[in-house]
């Protein structure tokens, strides 16, 4: 067999391309607008579970506008925090589409992050009330962190409410967003304080299959949107049923994460994301309607993103050579 050399990008390699907010978002709305033709082939993520509320997914997907085809391998491991590491990890394997070997490895962590934020941004486009200016956000991880800046860069953002159960993880988001960001970010001690007077709301907290959830019915002000990033984790089921509108990016796999057991009291989404990029359903229709995005991650997501991180990095001369 020929020797075949394959590129491995580490997350600092990933990290250093710097891929801006603006194209991965205009990368994402091209998948979604060859998802609502049909013109992507994705199957339901399979999974393991080695320990409660943990996972491991394998996301494979195939876009072929893009020649872009291959795999996310990726956990979530809630007790990671305790250990000083990731929530999420992982790996995406990038396949040639003519001969099918692999030709690029590279962490998942920021790509997961930044398109999943990306993604939010993309859905409050169709469901949010356009000069939304106040955000709510309830975890200040790492999604807190990169949905606030896919908002920002679509929003004229004035104001933000920061919650985390933990205070310390709070003062660090405040201090991290206010040294990005000239708006005002201010840490609320309740929940329901980020939530009530926000026109946009992320919560981002660890998925979980059997959550108690905090976010009561009326706390999500008429004419507010929510992207539930942790699924249905922070939502009341009767919070949940005030939704005029809800999305998420893929009925299929929305159906399929129900029949594991999640969503128990999540009303089935009326359009997937694809379909509001299209035109093919319409989004928000008036300034009174409550609205919410419930993507779930997708294979895709990462297949978009992923060609252009490994395009940039090759010009750059980052990553290293291996050999299969």
């Amino acid at each position: 067999m020929v020797d075949h050399e394959l590129i491995y990008l580490s997350r600092a390699d990933v990290e250093a391309v710097a891929l801006d907010m603006p194209t991965i978002i205009q990368l994402l709305e091209g998948a979604f607008l060859e998802k609502s033709r049909g013109n992507v082939e994705m199957p339901p993520k399979p999974g393991v579970h080695p320990r409660p509320n943990a996972f491991i997914h394998a996301m494979p997907a195939f876009i072929p506008s893009l020649r872009s085809s291959g795999i996310n391998w990726v956990s979530g491991f809630p007790e990671n925090k305790a250990r000083n590491l990731p929530y999420i990890t992982g790996l995406i394997i990038l396949n040639d589409v003519d001969t099918g070997l692999p030709y690029a490895i590279m962490d998942c962590t920021w790509i997961t992050a930044y398109r999943t934020g990306a993604k939010t941004a993309i859905a409050a486009k169709h469901l949010a009330r356009p000069g939304s200016e106040v955000v709510g956000i309830i975890a200040c991880g790492m999604q807190g962190r990169t949905n606030l800046i896919a908002l920002e860069s679509i929003f004229p953002i004035k104001r933000v409410y920061a919650y985390d159960s933990d205070p310390e993880a709070q003062k660090k988001y405040i201090a991290e967003m206010q040294a990005r960001f000239s708006f005002e970010i201010i840490g609320v001690k309740e929940p329901k304080e980020a939530v009530a007077e926000s026109d946009l709301v992320v919560t981002s907290g660890p998925i979980l299959l059997n959550p108690a959830p905090t976010i009561q019915k009326d706390w999500l002000k008429p004419g507010g949107f929510a992207s539930a990033v942790d699924y249905d984790s922070y939502w009341t089921g009767e919070a949940l049923a005030q939704m005029d509108l809800l999305c998420t990016d893929d009925l299929r796999q929305f159906e399929d994460h129900r029949k594991s057991g999640y969503f128990k009291q999540t009303p089935t989404p009326y359009a997937e994301l694809g379909e509001l990029v299209a035109g093919l359903k319409p989004g928000r229709q008036n300034d009174r309607q409550r609205t919410m995005a419930m993507n779930l991650g997708l294979a895709m997501d990462d297949m978009a993103v992923a060609p252009e991180i490994y395009r940039r990095a090759r010009e750059r001369g980052l990553g290293t050579v291996l050999r299969l």
